[in-house]
């Protein structure tokens, strides 16, 4: 078919193959929008359209004149509606692309308008002049080229170069936002996660305070165990004064971290970490009822021990660490009740369960891990780093089916490009570069599992769906290790391979960590994919992020809403205010246990949810446990001890409304409330034309 059309002539005047199977899809997706799943009925209208356009003898037609033969293709064949539905998405196409030309970036991967502004704030590069001089799919051919440049020869770097940009513009997989942003630049510092010691002098924590800067301004979070500082008046013997403690020196990272900006593109973010039986660990705990620390996430260092004394409800010693002597008891209930008041009141402190992550600890003879990365999704070592990258899991649908081989290249390839990353990257300090390279640890995690289950039709936290979660995790768990062993006989195993639990496992293995899930934070925006192994937070929200506030609908319920006919302004304006479809009428019980939002899932399935994923994590797991507003104390502790009950290695809570300022926002609180219904009205002229800019 099309063998008197060679080319065709794109809108930017670019001249690409001329291609049938583009048009076969194009078709086949305008079907499927109106329940017609007929790839032989899809097939049979594109012979059609090439008839037509082989008769007019042009080797090489515009596209949009294609596009006007497949419209009159599919009336001519009594498909009114489907013909409607592709008029949608030309026109929604030709909005997204009037929309990206007023903020100045040309997109010819079709990525949404958030998305592309997204990568137009922080990802793109710019002149000396600021001007943008790289499109999206320039920035990932800047990327996958400088990654492959890590495989031995010319031939295999060309082979991987190929895979990795079709693995990054097909949204696939995407890295870590370092790795988007200085991938082939001269920073060239391409790692997400770095944890640095802090010992107890002042020459060692202003050390660890010039490093943190030098991580932070090239694009890096930080992470830091203060355990090791003596408590707050506690003797000074060099001066004979007296300490003023960890929480003190916490704020001073704090405010370097306010001035240093992450490279110019992102402020600087800091994980915090204090052991619970640090004798200042009450005035670490309620750090942030004084509105202090806010470049920092602060976690409790959980133990075995106090987690004993908290069920045995015993006294609990509280040792100084510079002597290893108990200074003190106190209750272990007491303390633990304080530590939930003001989880439930500020969102902090979380917990790390230090003793189940160095249960875990892969390399145990080179040290305890005391420490994870900002979101505590990846413990490490002192001047260890990590680089991680997420599946968008939306890419492995097919017709209602999860592709499992699919899943399986998908993950072969990211592990190779996140091992690739490592020998390529430009590392901030001699130390953390002998770490890393020792230990070769990368985090390969998942984003776009509530979609998934949306497009499968799946209720988030039923039986069925935690049985999922273990089977993909487990499947890709599985697969990476695999493929790191394989990598390992073909390169090497990581350096100190005798010195870990795989020693007697395994011939080779190429890293000493596989897997991680991250919250994916912008990288799921730019893949248009829910984040991370989160709910969806709502139907209809505010955002902000990179300087910018933006409305979003979810694009999965937009989809399965058009075929309902539920795109009424009104119903809009309802869905946008509260963010919920569970009080709309007309919306089908199974979609609304399908869509069930972030508050509207009870906490302990949240909380399964993780266990679930953290079964088949090396590293560990990214999760908010999302509370309503009206949630109590009990409610956290309940969840605190849950979590430590199924081994999970961190836990977070966020009742809602809790902090002064958040990242998503249900549309009563982004709007004001007379917005809702013109919003709602502008929401449905523009499902009219096909898109939404919101």
């Amino acid at each position: 078919m099309g063998r008197n059309i060679v080319y065709v002539k794109k809108r930017n005047g670019k001249i690409q193959r001329f291609s049938s199977k583009k048009i076969e899809a194009a078709i086949h997706k305008a079907l499927l929008s109106r329940k017609k799943d007929d790839i032989c009925l899809a097939r049979n209208l594109s012979e059609q359209v090439v008839k037509i356009l082989e008769k007019e003898k042009n080797r090489c037609p515009e596209v949009e004149h294609i596009q006007d033969v497949v419209e009159e293709v599919l009336m001519k064949n009594n498909l009114p509606d489907v013909a409607r539905a592709y008029i949608l998405y030309r026109e929604k196409r030709k909005q997204l692309r009037e929309s990206k030309k007023i903020i100045g970036v040309e997109d010819n991967l079709k990525l949404s308008f958030n998305a592309v502004n997204i990568l137009r704030k922080r990802y793109l590069l710019r002149d000396e002049t600021g001007k943008i001089i790289e499109t999206p799919a320039q920035m990932f051919e800047r990327v996958a080229r400088c990654i492959a440049d890590a495989e031995e020869n010319k031939f295999t770097k060309e082979e991987y170069f190929e895979k990795f940009y079709r693995l990054l513009s097909n949204l696939e997989f995407l890295p870590n936002s370092p790795t988007l942003m200085n991938a082939g630049t001269s920073l060239g510092q391409l790692s997400a996660c770095f944890v640095l010691p802090v010992p107890d002098s002042i020459p060692g924590i202003f050390e660890a305070l010039k490093n943190m800067a030098i991580i932070h301004q090239s694009g890096g979070g930080t992470g830091f165990s203060f355990s090791h500082l003596r408590p707050k008046g506690d003797i000074v013997r060099t001066t004979m004064g007296i300490a003023s403690g960890p929480v003190s020196f916490l704020e001073i990272f704090d405010k370097a971290t306010e001035i240093v900006k992450q490279g110019g593109k992102r402020r600087g973010a800091n994980m915090g970490i204090l052991r619970v039986d640090h004798p200042d660990i009450i005035e670490f705990i309620t750090s942030k009822r004084r509105n202090i620390l806010s470049n920092f996430n602060i976690s409790v260092a959980i133990t075995d021990k106090f987690m004993q004394s908290v069920f045995s409800n015993s006294d609990f010693e509280l040792i100084n660490p510079r002597t290893n002597r108990a200074v003190r008891k106190i209750p272990a209930r007491e303390l633990f009740d304080i530590i939930c008041l003001c989880a439930w009141e500020t969102g902090d402190p979380g917990l790390i369960f230090i003793d189940e992550i160095n249960r875990k600890n892969p390399t145990p003879a080179l040290g305890r891990i005391e420490s994870t990365n900002p979101c505590g999704e990846q413990p490490l070592l002192d001047y260890e780093s990590c680089n991680l990258g997420s599946i968008n899991l939306v890419k492995i649908i097919d017709n209602g089916r999860i592709n499992w081989e699919k899943l399986k290249e998908i993950v072969q390839t990211s592990v190779r490009f996140l091992d690739d990353v490592i020998d390529v990257n430009h590392y901030p300090l001699v130390e953390i570069g002998k770490m890393t390279l020792g230990n070769r640890k990368i985090g390969l995690g998942i984003m776009g599992w509530a979609d998934l289950l949306a497009e499968l039709e799946i209720p988030y936290g039923s039986k069925e769906s935690l049985e999922l979660a273990e089977k993909i995790m487990e499947f890709i768990n599985k697969t990476a290790f695999e493929y790191s062993v394989r990598l390992g006989k073909e390169k090497g195993s990581f350096p100190n391979f005798e010195k870990s639990i795989y020693k007697n496992r395994v011939d080779y293995l190429r890293n000493c960590t596989r897997t991680t899930i991250a919250p994916t934070g912008t990288i799921s925006i730019i893949a248009g994919c829910s984040s991370g192994i989160e709910p969806f937070f709502a139907i209809a929200y505010g955002r902000k992020a990179a300087g910018s506030s933006f409305f979003e609908i979810n694009p999965v319920w937009e989809k399965k809403a058009r075929t309902l006919g539920l795109l009424k302004s009104e119903t809009m304006a309802e869905i946008i205010k509260t963010g919920s479809i569970q009080n709309i009428k007309g919306v089908p019980e199974k979609l609304k246990r399908v869509f069930k939002t972030a508050l509207e899932i009870r906490p302990q399935l949240h909380l399964l949810m993780q266990a679930s994923f953290q079964k088949f994590t090396d590293n560990a797991v990214s999760k908010t446990i999302n509370l309503p507003e009206q949630s109590t104390i009990n409610d956290v502790k309940k969840i605190f001890v849950s979590a430590y009950k199924l081994k999970c290695k961190g836990i977070t809570v966020f009742r809602y409304g809790s902090k002064i300022a958040q990242v998503l926002y249900l549309g009563e609180d982004f709007y004001q409330d007379n917005d809702f219904l013109q919003i709602g009205e502008e929401f449905t002229e523009c499902s009219k034309k096909g898109y939404c800019n919101y």
